[in-house]
């Protein structure tokens, strides 16, 4: 995964052996240990029991010659969606350089696509074929076996294994599910966003009791906690967001308007919901929403803007959210079990990269509601 480095005055990212990273006009890192199988790139927990996750959300990286930062203020760092199309005149050449500092660190990395990314020279489809030629990358196209079955271009899940010699090594003790939910309506009658079409659902559905089955038949004698937990990554957020109550927020809501969801509920939170592996939900889109909340049983993210070339507030730092997992220390072989807790705060682009609302998202002993 990749992680930030503090050592530095402004938002430069670095990546430790042990991350990952996604984009989805958001981008996504994972801390975690990287460990090439046989040719396969296989990801897992680290010894000291922990998998990082650093989501950075709209990017909206562009031509900063010709494209200014928006909103802020002159003492504010002016460094510069993955990339902003219509300000990119070349789109592979931006997402060669959008991506440089993971593909320089060596760590892999992954993507999924926000609602600007086709505005430029290459289709959503073109975009994604392009991301998965780039070095360190397990990002894919799709599943090969829905490569003409499925919406969109960018799903798939990653499968992050416990321990090396601990009795989880072989385990996918924590999972991940990315999709694709969008750019615009494709339905005439049907204006705004788009959403999570009922094929994605259907694969998210499947491969998530396969998940299940696979851990609770390889599950530890001792694990009686249920399924490994999951987490999921899109871009747009689902309509259930404007449920939550400002009461119960950690972040904030600084948005203008409404939630900027579909107009339509594709039904995927309660998809989500039904399936009960997957304890949180990343989003982006909203630049000036950071929140998280609980809702039911899943809590319910966004980043925070991170690009200087998209909309923000002057004043409100630039930032990107963290999530760790952490393993349940045991006393059998290895020293670590499965996932015991889930975590998230937020880094700053303020200069010192400031940590700021620290909370736990997930436990085995559930968080009271």
């Amino acid at each position: 995964m990749m992680v930030m480095n503090t050592k530095k005055s402004h938002v430069s990212i670095s990546y430790s052996k042990s991350n990952l990273v996604t984009v989805v006009a958001v981008v996504v890192l994972l801390s975690l240990c990287f460990v090439p199988i046989l040719g396969e790139q296989k990801l897992r927990f680290g010894r000291n029991g922990e998998f990082k996750i650093l989501q950075v959300a709209d990017m909206h990286y562009a031509d900063g010659n010709t494209t200014p930062c928006k909103d802020v203020l002159p003492s504010q760092v002016a460094t510069c969606d993955n990339i902003y199309g219509s300000d990119a005149t070349d789109a592979a050449k931006s997402l060669n350089a959008a991506f440089a500092p993971a593909i320089a660190s060596n760590i892999p990395w992954v993507v999924v696509l926000g609602n600007h990314d086709q505005e430029s020279t290459l289709s959503r489809e073109g975009i994604m074929k392009h991301i998965v030629t780039l070095n360190n990358t397990l990002s894919q196209v799709n599943p090969s076996n829905q490569t003409h079955i499925i919406d969109g271009f960018g799903n798939y899940n990653l499968e992050i294994g416990g321990v090396k010699g601990s009795g989880f090594e072989n385990k996918s003790v924590l999972n991940l599910y990315l999709l694709d939910s969008g750019d615009y309506s494709t339905v005439p009658s049907i204006s705004g966003y788009g959403w999570i079409k009922p094929s994605q659902q259907m694969w998210f559905q499947s491969t998530s009791a396969k998940l299940q089955e696979q851990y609770m038949s390889k599950a530890a004698a001792t694990d009686e906690d249920g399924p490994a937990p999951g987490l999921a990554y899109f871009h747009i957020p689902l309509p259930e967001y404007a449920i939550l109550e400002s009461t119960n927020l950690t972040g904030v809501k600084l948005e203008p308007g409404a939630i900027s969801s579909a107009s339509v509920n594709s039904g995927f939170f309660t998809t989500l919901e039904a399936a009960g592996d997957v304890k949180a939900v990343f989003t982006g889109h909203d630049h000036l929403n950071d929140f998280c909340g609980m809702l039911m049983d899943i809590q319910l993210c966004y980043s925070g803007g991170f690009g200087y070339h998209a909309y923000g507030k002057a004043g409100w730092d630039r930032r990107a959210r963290v999530v760790v997992a952490t393993l349940e220390r045991t006393q059998n072989q290895g020293g670590w079990g499965s996932v015991d807790s889930i975590k998230t705060w937020k880094r700053l682009d303020d200069g010192n990269l400031t940590a700021i609302d620290a909370q736990l998202l997930w436990t085995k002993k559930r968080i009271p509601t």
